[in-house]
């Protein structure tokens, strides 16, 4: 049975804000791998090795695929945007 993931926030840094680009923080990463027993890496918008280019890759594939929109209501970007963004996907 897979651990459960713990609750991660952006007032104690785990998480970064939309306007910060979304996403985990090193600490939050680190939390989640140890409550987890995974591995989650940082991202690899300008990858340095084949790896990284590939993890970069099916992110962007991944999450390019993904239902919702890239702007609420009011136009501002979403975790989906300013996560795509963060990792240097599409143009």
């Amino acid at each position: 049975m897979a651990k459960k993931a713990p609750v991660l926030a952006v007032g104690r840094g785990e998480k970064l804000p939309v306007s910060k680009g979304a996403g985990l923080t090193a600490k939050g990463r680190a939390k989640y791998n140890a409550a987890t027993g995974s591995n989650l890496k940082a991202p690899a918008p300008n990858p340095k090795t084949k790896k990284d280019a590939g993890r970069r890759k099916s992110f962007c594939a991944r999450m390019s695929g993904m239902p919702g929109p890239m702007k609420d209501e009011n136009g501002k970007p979403t975790r989906k945007a300013a996560s795509l963004k963060r990792w240097n996907c599409g143009a």
